[in-house]
């Protein structure tokens, strides 16, 4: 594989840094986690790379996607991340989308994906159940079909963002009695303002609300919201986990954060000098860096397979697995860095009984709650012990 850019290449990443930073909203830039950004803030970027035709560019080109090569979207992904850029969410943009053009008809296509591509419809994921997580073929919210509607009962968990959702798309099941517990499942569409639908917000440790608890009560949903056959919901889920777990490695983000670490450390003092010149943490960096490496030659891989023709496959396993485990070392090293600035609360007391300022540089504000944030990463997609399995028996064929 040629590692080097064309001139052409670097002339793309050119235009997309000068967009970036010419276009992007700079009040949102450095504003913090994404629980504590409102609606508006969270769609912006979309909203400006929807008018410019850039929100999506793994799509197809027929349905507004960019024709960008797999290099033009490795760089598209570099320069947003060097610029710390809040992206389109990937609920809509990343995962439904695939699955309602491959899968959905001309209609579905029609009514949903301009909404998507332009940043005016925000989905949310109803897929966990309390007792439906990795093992999510035991889900237990059910679509009874009713003349020309669904009628949807059940629970979802941890549905990230829902409250501000305006669709979602959900795995109900739709035949009780299928001889194995994957073949009952469907793929159904639900308007999030249908009588019946409750949001309710889970309070995570650091006191943010990122993730719900979404209660269906006789929602009633038309049938023409089902996504491809009925009981066929599993492969269009499978579908679009895959999806899901390729944009889950994040290398370019943990590049800028590996990057972001360095400075730290060596801002940080450890026995008069930098803690970057210690020889124990600079070796916990290097192999981070090594890692991070040779994951991102294995994503280039991937992208050159879908440039190909090749759909996400078992490789995006590989993908989720070694870049969350990365991401995670990368944030318990930045909250080994900043030291007691990383504690949660760690504030000063005013004269006032307040205690509204955090103490210590600004880098370190958000370590704790970022660690914390990001032990979900190896649960979420489908956990990695889940994806181990896929790893053994699709790759290895053991």
């Amino acid at each position: 594989m040629n590692l080097e850019f064309s001139e052409e290449e670097k002339a793309f990443r050119a235009e997309v840094r000068e967009f970036i930073e010419n276009n992007y909203p700079q009040d949102i830039g450095t504003r913090g986690v994404q629980d504590e950004m409102s609606r508006e803030d969270l769609l912006a970027w979309h909203k400006i790379l929807g008018k410019k035709g850039w929100s999506t560019p793994a799509w197809p080109k027929e349905y507004g996607g960019t024709d960008w090569t797999p290099t033009q979207r490795y760089i598209w992904g570099e320069e947003n991340a060097r610029m710390n850029t809040v992206m389109p969410l990937p609920f809509g943009v990343a995962m439904v989308a695939p699955v309602i053009y491959t899968f959905g008809n001309e209609e579905q296509k029609a009514q949903h994906l301009p909404g998507i591509r332009s940043g005016d419809i925000w989905w949310c994921q109803g897929y966990s159940e309390p007792g439906a997580g990795s093992d999510l073929a035991s889900l237990k919210t059910t679509a009874v079909r009713d003349g020309d509607d669904y009628i949807l009962n059940g629970q979802k968990t941890w549905t990230t963002l829902a409250q501000h959702a305006d669709w979602g798309f959900f795995l109900c099941r739709t035949d009780p009695d299928a001889p194995k517990p994957q073949m009952g499942i469907s793929f159904i569409l639900v308007d999030m303002k249908t009588p019946g639908i409750e949001v309710r917000p889970i309070k995570l440790i650091d006191g943010g609300h990122e993730v719900n608890e979404v209660w269906l009560t006789d929602v009633r949903v038309p049938a023409t919201n089902l996504i491809g056959e009925e009981n066929k919901g599993w492969t269009y889920a499978k579908f679009l986990l895959a999806h899901e777990r390729s944009g889950i490695a994040g290398v370019a983000r943990s590049k800028r954060g590996v990057e972001q670490l360095k400075e730290i450390a060596a801002a940080e003092m450890l026995d008069g000098k930098p803690l970057l010149e210690d020889m124990g943490f600079a070796q916990k960096i290097s192999q981070l860096e090594i890692d991070l490496s040779a994951l991102e030659i294995t994503e280039l891989r991937t992208l050159a397979g879908e440039q190909a023709g090749k759909g996400p496959g078992p490789e995006s396993s590989l993908l989720k697995v070694k870049g969350t485990e990365i991401q995670q070392r990368l944030t318990e090293l930045t909250l080994e860095a900043v030291g007691h600035y990383g504690a949660p609360d760690f504030r000063s007391f005013p004269d006032d009984g307040s205690n509204d300022f955090p103490i210590g540089p600004d880098y370190a504000h958000h370590a704790a709650p970022t660690y914390f944030n990001m032990r979900k990463t190896s649960i979420y997609g489908g956990s990695n012990e889940i994806q181990r399995n896929i790893i053994t028996k699709m790759i290895l064929g053991l």
